[in-house]
């Protein structure tokens, strides 16, 4: 009928509209699921996905002959799924972890309580030892342990002890490794970026927790391991060098003792250490109580290290001509400039005595007097002897590979003009700080034949050797010598010297050094603290080791004025270790029968080898007799006066003979 209302056309138009928007969004959705599909995947995969660093394997650090100072170990993280831990199955769980972990009832409670809350990831032990993983893996196996997992992660170990009790062997040296991969301190810090490596880069999604999938790792960078590290030490004689080191310490109630062994032709250092040291392995533990003991005094701290500077005021007498080592010299009991005045530690005097017997002595006295004329006037003096200090390294940094190194206070005197009493007091050790390092290098020219070596501790990184710096000649081999020869003439001449730190058949040679400590708190020196220290060589006909001692901060016994005692002294100290070092390095004995013994005809000898002495006393009164008696010849040329050294006495004879050794005599330091 025409007046009938038909919706066919308006359904058939709605119908049209519909399928029009719905081709358009089909058209739509095959646009971004077809065509930029690909695209949009990239997009959403990368919302997911974090890229990732697994750290690289340190190197390890090894001794000379590979013995393992420091490496790296696998220790595994005990974590837990406790959303898929049926309750009923927790506490039988807990049970079985307790032994094993060594859970207290409220450790145990805790644990118990934060499983109960259903969180989905807890970490139950962050570190397990390898007995406690092997432990829950086999409990894993047999009774399932049903949402547990161990995390293998990576740790640094120090696997040696030290020679002190509580330590690492070479703690301070090596230094050690923080939670985040970082190395601190010593060879672990200098050395950082090669021991780290490069680390691995992956590209991996992540679940909505946040956990890697592995399956989709892709890596990115390989990244590589770090490098092994050979040092120059030996690890025997620097246990040995530790517990020496330590008995001292304890023996003299000394704030520290701590020395360095070099081979004054190369520079290797073959032993390195301070006591008290700490263990690497609980380094955090250290850095709260004691954080002071991570840092290593032996290059990063100074001190006044007292007589042995008189070899560097000797060093430059001689090499400028002021004195001969047989120069009289007057050793006076004391010297005032203006309001100030400075003594002998036994605030007497010896009088007039041969330039090398006041060093041999440790006269301060007598030493300033000859540092007081090294030149025309006070400045040119002290200018001389400042160069004297520069040549042999003191005030400078050594260089040695190892972090931390401080240069020392050896003040300019173009900068603050030194006055009278600067040049007498420094002529001594006194206004001048040091490290053990510059010394043991200093006094390596000394002994070596007059050639600066370069301190290392680094021999190689992996396979391939470190070339060594060339030993550069800075005195000449004359004055060497002369030096050489009074480092030899302290320990040989004095008798408390050679009782203490001669060693028979072998060659040895050095210089204490006594001073008081700074209390910079009060700006004044302490009256019962000092520092001891001995600077000296050993070896066979040629010196195979330099050995630098410092006992710091002890408090010695005091008999009248000057005269310090410890129970070991520096001297014995060195001794001590430079037993050690030449058996270790199987050093062959010296060729000459006297090395080892005392000078003929001094005082060491009377003392402790009266018999030795007397023979030699006879030996030169035959020699005068017969000088006489050539005298009243007619015609013949009279022989000279005579002299031990000279070539018309006669030998005296071959080595000490059969004379026993004598029982010790009490030490009386002279400095």
């Amino acid at each position: 009928m025409l007046g009938r209302t038909d919706h066919r056309l308006r359904i058939v138009v709605l119908l049209l509209v519909f399928a029009s928007f719905a081709l358009a969004a089909l058209a739509r959705l095959g646009y971004w699921q077809v065509a930029r599909g690909g695209e949009l995947q990239q997009v959403a995969l990368a919302q997911l996905e974090r890229p990732v660093e697994q750290q690289a394997v340190r190197g390890n650090i090894l001794d000379r002959h590979g013995v393992v100072l420091a490496t790296t170990a696998f220790r595994d993280t005990l974590a837990a799924y406790p959303d898929q831990i049926p309750l009923s199955l927790q506490p039988a769980l807990l049970d079985a972890l307790e032994p094993i972990l060594g859970l207290t009832p409220a450790d145990k409670a805790g644990l118990a309580e934060r499983m109960a809350g259903g969180g989905r990831y807890m970490v139950l032990d962050r570190e397990l030892t390898e007995q406690q993983s092997a432990a829950i893996r086999e409990a894993m196996g047999a009774d399932g342990l049903p949402g547990l997992v161990l995390e293998p992660h990576s740790v640094r170990l120090y696997p040696n002890p030290g020679g002190a009790p509580g330590t690492t062997l070479a703690s301070q040296l090596v230094g050690f490794v923080t939670s985040d991969g970082a190395g601190s301190y010593g060879i672990e810090q200098r050395y950082d970026s090669i021991l780290a490596g490069r680390p691995k880069l992956l590209a991996a999604l992540r679940d909505r927790e946040g956990r890697l999938l592995q399956s989709t790792a892709q890596v990115i960078d390989p990244g590589a391991d770090g490098q092994d590290l050979r040092l120059t030490i030996d690890a025997s004689l620097q246990l040995q060098l530790e517990k020496e080191l330590y008995a001292a310490w304890v023996a003299d109630g000394a704030k520290s003792a701590s020395a360095v062994i070099l081979d004054p032709h190369n520079g290797d250092m073959l032993a390195w250490a301070s006591v008290p040291g700490y263990d690497a392995n609980t380094y955090a533990a250290t850095a709260s109580a004691s954080p002071e003991l991570l840092q290593d005094p032996i290059l990063s701290q100074v001190y006044e290290p007292g007589s042995v500077m008189k070899m560097f005021t000797a060093a430059a007498a001689l090499d400028a001509g002021v004195v001969t080592p047989t120069t009289r010299v007057h050793d006076r009991a004391s010297m005032t400039f203006g309001s100030q005045t400075i003594h002998n530690s036994d605030r007497g005097s010896m009088g007039v005595l041969r330039f090398r017997d006041a060093i041999a002595y440790s006269r301060n006295l007598a030493t300033a007097g000859v540092a007081l004329k090294l030149d025309r006037n006070v400045p040119k003096s002290a200018a001389r002897l400042y160069q004297t200090w520069q040549t042999f390294g003191i005030g400078k940094a050594t260089g040695v590979d190892v972090s931390g190194e401080v240069a020392g206070i050896a003040p300019n005197p173009r900068n603050a003009p030194w006055q009278p009493v600067d040049l007498a007091n420094r002529a001594f050790g006194q206004s001048v700080a040091v490290t053990q390092i510059q010394l043991a290098v200093g006094y390596a020219a000394m002994s070596n034949g007059g050639y600066r070596v370069q301190p290392r501790v680094l021999s190689a990184i992996g396979s391939q050797e470190q070339g060594r710096v060339e030993p550069e000649r800075i005195i000449s081999e004359g004055l060497a010598g002369q030096l050489k020869d009074l480092l030899h003439h302290v320990t040989a001449s004095v008798p408390w010297y050679a009782e203490g730190s001669l060693i028979h058949g072998y060659e040895v040679g050095g210089k204490t050094g006594t001073a008081q400590v700074w209390d910079a708190a009060h700006s004044r020196y302490t009256y019962n603290r000092f520092n001891f220290s001995f600077v000296g060589f050993v070896g066979g006909d040629e010196p195979s080791a330099v050995v630098a001692v410092r006992i710091a901060e002890a408090t010695p016994k005091v008999r009248g004025q000057g005269d310090l005692q410890l129970a070991i002294t520096s001297y014995q100290l060195f001794r001590r270790i430079a037993v050690d070092t030449i058996s270790r390095l199987d050093v062959a004995r010296a060729s000459s029968p006297d090395a080892g013994y005392p000078e003929r005809g001094s005082p060491a000898e009377q003392v402790l080898y009266p018999a030795r002495y007397a023979d030699y006393q006879q030996t030169l009164a035959r020699a005068e007799e017969q000088r006489l008696k050539d005298q009243q010849k007619p015609h013949q040329k009279p022989h000279p006066d005579p002299d031990p050294s000279a070539s018309n006495v006669p030998d005296p004879p071959a080595g000490p003979g059969p004379y026993p050794t004598p029982e010790p005599v009490p030490a009386t330091p002279g400095d």
